[in-house]
């Protein structure tokens, strides 16, 4: 994937000027690309705060119609962060941020896992953290206080997000919370203690944090909490915003969920079918206790599942180079870590713009989970690393020979991310890497979340009539029908619908993204006949980097 530099053009200069841009507006995404010059702040997520990246991203979006593109890789830009900045835009008008609170992915986590990207090998980076850490309490204010406009505007998530926020704020606010933990386990390279002057900013840095999230736990509690919505569902208008967000693409809504309901009902058939391979005769329920009962697909412990995750990776990576797919050096290394939370969840960090920093898969393991099974995670391995998040990625940074740098590391959807993730599951079953009944189970038990998930997300938030006639969608038949489409423990049941109550659109994007994905191989294998080469489908388009998926068919459909 590596290519020749190209001339950078006005559109290239602009995206790169918005790059800059939201580096200043908001230094976490500077961490999570690797660059370091405002490592020691955070953004400002007052209402003020936003009115500033709101005027940027407008500046941003009447250059890039004054620009005239020069080839189709401009075109693409033009194309797909016009799409972004239209969007972000909209969004603004909806009052979006003023009820930015949900479980998972709103300022409440961001704050924090910022400092799980860090690098934290010298006393000088430790001494980064240490002033990062102090400016958390300012960083929550300003988002308490555009929550609080939020309530005097009567613009406020629903009650079931406060609560479960509060609750973790609880938890990080804790002295053996995360800020408490991360400072006390300062170290530099090798293990050396860091000076006194660095763990002593570093320890009232992490109880000055600590004590924010307890003011925003108190907040939610005693302020957001009576006024909040008692609906989860968001509703059609707002919904098709955020799912145009993660998709990047507009889909029919009540069509996607008719196909949701058929693609579930083929997951489960596949799955009985499975089940009687494993087990003649079984139901997919006494399969998956079999299997559950095999200690040879087990594994005891945390430092147990990362080294079976490396190994894993490894392999894929090694056997899969050159063979199959184009895997440059520099994202041959992908390391496998456990998360420093107990929040639910596995993920991927990519590598920073220099590679000093590898592409990440993580583990948030919950607590109280102790075993885990292979038979269950091995396409999780896939679909996070090789030749999923990390090949798709890792190589759109690589090519920066022709993609600048928003194009590498800032553009694209949870669409055609999370969907290329479940087209490469899909891929690797082909490839004989889920031969083994159980393996395959495991993979089609994903798939069959993914599918429950479009039809759950879209009926709750659409409040469509619920696949079994009983009436409408409520949050509460959400948590009772994931349960019947998932073999998971009511932990992770319960994290997932909250997931999806707080986030809407967000969860469909992996199985919608994968239909599209699916859709535009057969088509340009249906035009180019006995020509078509899926391994040459496979570099042209990962060679776009990160686009919305309706920018993805219209540059390989033309």
């Amino acid at each position: 994937m590596a290519s020749s530099e190209r001339t950078p053009t006005d559109v290239d200069r602009i995206a790169e000027w918005w790059v800059d841009t939201l580096v200043e507006l908001n230094p976490g995404v500077g961490t999570y690309i690797g660059r370091t010059t405002f490592d020691e702040q955070l953004a400002d997520y007052s209402p003020e705060g936003h009115e500033r990246s709101i005027a940027a991203t407008r500046e941003a979006l009447a250059a890039l119609r004054g620009a005239t593109p020069v080839d189709d890789v401009d075109r693409i830009t033009v194309a797909d962060l016009g799409s972004e900045l239209e969007l972000e835009l909209e969004r603004h008008d909806a009052g979006l941020h003023l009820r930015d609170l949900n479980v998972i992915a709103s300022p409440a986590q961001d704050i924090r896992e910022v400092f799980d990207l860090m690098p934290t090998d010298a006393p000088e980076e430790w001494d980064r953290v240490a002033t990062r850490l102090a400016a958390v309490p300012g960083a929550i204010d300003g988002y308490i206080e555009t929550l609080r406009e939020g309530i005097a505007r009567g613009t406020v998530p629903a009650v079931r997000q406060v609560r479960e926020v509060a609750a973790q704020a609880r938890r990080i606010a804790k002295p053996d919370g995360f800020f408490g933990t991360f400072a006390g386990s300062a170290k530099a390279t090798g293990g050396a203690d860091l000076p006194v002057s660095i763990m002593s900013r570093l320890g009232t840095g992490a109880e000055a944090a600590a004590a924010s999230y307890g003011r925003l736990a108190e907040f939610l509690e005693a302020e957001l909490h009576p006024v909040a919505g008692e609906r989860d569902g968001v509703g059609r208008e707002i919904y098709a915003l955020q799912s145009r967000h993660f998709l990047g693409a507009v889909i029919d809504l009540d069509e996607t969920y008719e196909w949701g309901i058929e693609e579930l009902a083929r997951m489960v058939a596949e799955q009985e079918s499975i089940a009687n391979e494993i087990l003649p005769g079984a139901s997919v329920h006494e399969a998956i206790a079999f299997l559950d009962g095999d200690p040879s697909r087990k594994l005891h412990g945390t430092d147990a599942l990362q080294h079976w995750m490396q190994e894993t990776s490894d392999r894929a990576v090694a056997e899969l180079a050159g063979t199959q797919f184009d895997i440059p050096a520099e994202i041959r290394t992908l390391e496998c870590m456990i998360a420093p939370t107990q929040e639910g969840g596995i993920y991927y960090t990519g590598p920073s713009d220099d590679f000093s920093r590898p592409g990440r898969m993580w583990w948030s393991v919950p607590e109280g989970v102790t075993e885990f099974d292979t038979w269950r995670e091995l396409t999780t391995v896939y679909h996070e690393g090789v030749p999923g998040h990390h090949l798709q990625i890792g190589q759109a940074v690589v090519n920066r020979g022709q993609l600048n740098t928003w194009r590498r590391q800032l553009a694209g959807t949870s669409g055609h991310a999370e969907g290329w993730a479940l087209y490469a599951e899909r891929l690797m079953q082909g490839l004989g890497y889920l031969d083994d009944p159980a393996d395959r189970l495991g993979m089609l038990d994903g798939q069959r979340m993914r599918a429950a998930r479009v039809v759950l997300d879209i009926g709750v938030h659409l409040g469509k009539q619920r696949p079994d006639g009983q009436g409408v969608w409520t949050g509460e038949y959400a948590f009772e029908f994931l349960g019947q489409n998932v073999n998971m423990n009511a932990g992770f049941v319960r994290f997932e619908v909250n997931r999806y109550l707080g986030w809407p659109g967000q969860a469909p994007s992996y199985k919608v993204g994968q239909r599209i994905w699916e859709q535009l191989r057969d088509e340009v294998a249906r035009r180019e006949g006995a020509s078509f080469d899926i391994r040459e489908f496979h570099r042209n388009a990962l060679s776009l980097g990160g686009v919305g998926l309706d920018t993805l068919r219209s540059a390989l459909l033309g």
